[in-house]
């Protein structure tokens, strides 16, 4: 199998040349790469936006830096750049989103979108996607539901990468992705609480890194292929991450699998070939949105008093940073004075896009 021409993990802004990009320019620059790869119009312009936004919070892994990946994708059909996702079942506030082996973020927007009415009707939505892919983000996704005033919980399933527990440490095969989980909280001022992790002990980034240096990892990061702890990188790349936490991160990561799989028919991580390669299967991985209205609960009012006592109860703390504000302040950076992008990057980009 032909592997993914970027590096997703070597994108490191101190060690090769980059120049600056405003938003508006970057994201037609990625909507002709993806479109020139066989992604409809929509498909395009959801996806690159979405991966601009990335970009903008200073998540340049998820940026455009995936670009070239879903190019690949999409050349090799592992994804239908033509597809259009359909809401195929509902049942009062609980809906079903078919991406159709499309890329993940039209589906997404359109449950997302599904999910916010019903929880404004019901109160509270679950919107589930099925046959997607790779999802990006996963708090990207609920900045719309924090737009209107609503709590929301993402989570979906990748290829996988991680053991199950077993009675004396973890199992020999990789059966869950890292598994990504995401809540946002509205405030009545000021951003979002914004809250997003992946359920590995450490990004396999930081593996890929070290195995690069010739370093060496600390014990408890990842097994190699026999399942056996490592301190190896090259070994543990040829073999699993652990999970956070330990076995509570892997039933998390059971958890999410059955969520966004067992309740939408999607696929399994260990049925789903892995990301980094562009030859493959069609993942058909599953996502999992739920949406919570506050006026259906205690009210908005009191709903906000009582977010408010908890983070000025935090912010006592000297240090404590609010999850989420990191990324908006960037993000708020990046729309005046745009973006950094290596060099390299927007070479391939504007290859992609037939303008090199």
């Amino acid at each position: 199998m032909n592997l993914i021409k970027a590096d997703l993990t070597r994108l490191n802004l101190t060690e090769c040349p980059v120049a600056k990009i405003s938003l508006p320019d970057l994201l037609d620059l990625a909507e002709c790469a993806l479109a020139a790869a066989g992604a409809s119009a929509a498909m395009a312009a959801s996806t690159a936006k979405a991966l601009v936004r990335a970009d903008a919070q200073g998540l340049a892994s998820h940026g455009v830096a995936r670009v070239p990946q879903y190019a690949g994708f999409l050349k090799n059909g592992r994804a239908d750049g033509k597809a259009v996702a359909a809401l195929t079942r509902a049942k009062g506030a609980a809906i079903l989103i078919d991406a159709k082996d499309g890329l993940a973020f039209p589906a997404c927007d359109l449950a997302i979108g599904e999910a916010i009415a019903r929880a404004r009707e019901y109160g509270i939505a679950i919107a589930g996607v099925t046959n997607s892919h790779h999802f990006g983000v996963a708090a990207y996704h609920l900045e719309a539901v924090a737009a209107q005033g609503m709590a929301g919980i993402a989570m979906g399933n990748s290829p996988a990468a991680m053991p199950m527990a077993a009675s004396q440490g973890f199992g020999k095969r990789a059966l869950f992705g890292t598994n990504p989980i995401a809540a946002v909280f509205p405030r009545r001022h000021g951003a979002a609480i914004s809250i997003d992790l992946s359920l590995s002990e450490v990004a396999r980034g930081k593996i890929m890194l070290a195995a690069q240096k010739g370093e060496r990892i600390p014990l408890g990061w990842a097994l190699d292929k026999e399942g056996n702890p490592t301190t190896d990188a090259k070994a543990a790349l040829e073999g699993m991450m652990l999970p956070a936490g330990g076995t509570k991160g892997a039933l998390l990561a059971l958890m999410v699998e059955l969520m966004v799989v067992a309740l939408t028919g999607a696929q399994f991580g260990f049925e789903a070939d892995s990301f980094f390669v562009a030859e493959g299967n069609r993942p058909q991985l599953g996502q999992a949105f739920i949406v919570i209205n506050p006026a259906a609960l205690a009210g908005n009012d009191t709903y906000t008093e009582r977010v408010e006592t908890l983070l000025k109860a935090m912010l006592a703390d000297e240090g404590v940073r609010l999850p989420g504000a990191r990324r908006s302040a960037l993000a708020e950076k990046a729309a005046a004075e745009g973006v950094m992008i290596p060099d390299a990057l927007l070479a391939q980009l504007h290859s992609l896009a037939g303008e090199g």
